[in-house]
């Protein structure tokens, strides 16, 4: 079976990047780029040891000394190492991160419920940007829709090629009346999201999608619902337009740059699965394949740049193309 492919339309990257998506900033005169990866796993400890000082330092009056804090955190070398490997280096980094605490105000659709779960998110997606800094980022809603480098996920599903779930967003009045009396009807039938945007993401996330949800089901009782997603690929315009409503959505962002999902994880603990899902997913971690930032209601998975070839194949060989 071969996919069709949408070849019209403006490339991802074609139009001029603003600072926070484009490139990667130049190296100082004379340095020598540092081939050494940074270690992860110390990178996590490290951020995982700072949220502990940052919930101790949570009220309002204490914001100076979540300052001081983080100017000295944040230079150690287990966290040092990985942002300066981002676009924006250490102190761009520093920076973005005390400007999303100083905005910060909780909200209903604010993923982060406190500070310390704002900083957790902002550090551990930096792992996206790290791996991911040469992807041209998808900066409009258009790019999005007619990229040839990602596929429609609505063609696929049609054909039984998919082993997770979605739901779109309500599109008309009637759809958001039908959902709302649904939702006071049957609450715990679906989980609480608005639906994706784009209904669109790369081949290589499809597969391990699939695969995450083959392996889901697996090891659950078959009553428990097949993995739900809720966000793939986004634009810049998008994410920007979330930020505007109140969401904790980052930038830059690997939900930009096309190899980010966000899987439902609370909706599960009424089956008894969310354990199993995180254990899934932190496993899979740990083994190099993705990177995991928990974002509350739902976890984001970045596809390490080591897997890539990897489920290309696979999607290839689903696909049969």
């Amino acid at each position: 079976m071969r996919l069709p492919s949408r070849n019209s339309g403006q490339q991802p990257g074609a139009a001029v990047a603003s600072i926070a998506f484009g490139r990667r900033r130049p190296a100082a005169p004379g340095r020598r780029p540092d081939s050494r990866a940074p270690d992860l796993a110390a990178y996590r400890a490290a951020v995982a040891e700072l949220l502990i000082e940052v919930t101790a330092l949570a009220d309002a009056p204490s914001a100076t000394a979540r300052q001081v804090l983080l100017d000295q955190r944040l230079r150690e070398p287990a966290i040092a190492s990985v942002l300066d490997a981002t676009p924006q280096g250490l102190v761009g980094a520093r920076e973005t991160l005390l400007l999303e605490m100083a905005r910060y105000q909780p909200n209903a659709r604010s993923s982060p419920q406190d500070l310390a779960a704002l900083v957790r998110i902002y550090l551990l997606s930096r792992i996206d940007v790290l791996w991911w800094w040469d992807t041209p980022a998808f900066l409009t809603d258009q790019q999005v829709d007619t990229s040839i480098d990602l596929v429609d996920l609505d063609w696929l599903r049609r054909r039984g090629l998919l082993a997770f779930r979605f739901q779109e967003q309500a599109a008309t009045l009637v759809v958001r009346g039908w959902r709302a009396v649904r939702r006071r009807m049957l609450p715990q039938a679906t989980p609480r999201t608005a639906g994706l945007m784009f209904r669109r993401t790369r081949r290589e996330m499809v597969a391990l999608l699939n695969d995450i949800g083959r392996e889901f089901a697996r090891v659950t009782p078959s009553a428990t619902p097949s993995l739900w997603v809720t966000s793939l690929a986004r634009s810049a315009e998008h994410q920007y337009r979330l930020r505007r409503l109140g969401y904790a959505a980052m930038v830059p962002s690997g939900h930009c740059l096309g190899w980010a999902a966000d899987v439902e994880m609370a909706w599960y603990r009424r089956f008894g699965t969310r354990d199993t899902l995180a254990d899934l997913l932190l496993a899979r971690q740990e083994a190099g394949e993705i990177n995991v930032v928990d974002e509350g209601q739902t976890w984001h998975v970045c596809l390490a740049p080591a897997a890539r070839r990897r489920f290309r194949r696979a999607y290839e060989a689903e696909m049969g193309v």
